[in-house]
């Protein structure tokens, strides 16, 4: 039974050896200039003041998880209202089911104050 999966096994091996290689041969043969230009972070073009390093609160990667699971949610529905006629109503139930729980999600997150930007 394992022997089908023998082709993505190697697939995804030589996936990850040709990824390692690139890597190596590009800090092995790239251009090495560095300067204090160079080496200032980036911010919209706005002169950078503080260390490059600063602490990032919880707060915005709590947004960003939750940005990413409403996000998912668009990518199930979209689908889901291409074909709606063609699964019924055991469909729409499973996908009203969904809904439902994400907005339970949703308004658990709203009453803990994870939305709130300060």
């Amino acid at each position: 039974m394992l022997e089908k999966y023998l082709p993505l096994l190697i697939v995804i091996l030589l996936a990850i050896i040709v990824g390692f290689i690139v890597v190596i041969l590009a800090h092995a043969l790239g251009p090495r200039r560095p300067t204090n230009v160079k080496r200032a972070p980036y911010e919209s073009g706005m002169v950078p003041y503080g260390p490059g390093k600063r602490r990032v609160s919880v707060r915005y990667y709590l947004i960003a998880v939750l940005f990413i699971l409403f996000d998912i949610e668009v990518v199930f529905l979209v689908p889901w209202s291409v074909v709606i006629r063609e699964i019924g109503m055991p469909g729409v139930v499973f996908m009203i089911i969904f809904v439902l729980i994400l907005e339970v999600a949703h308004l658990y997150a709203w009453k803990k104050g994870a939305l709130e930007w300060e």
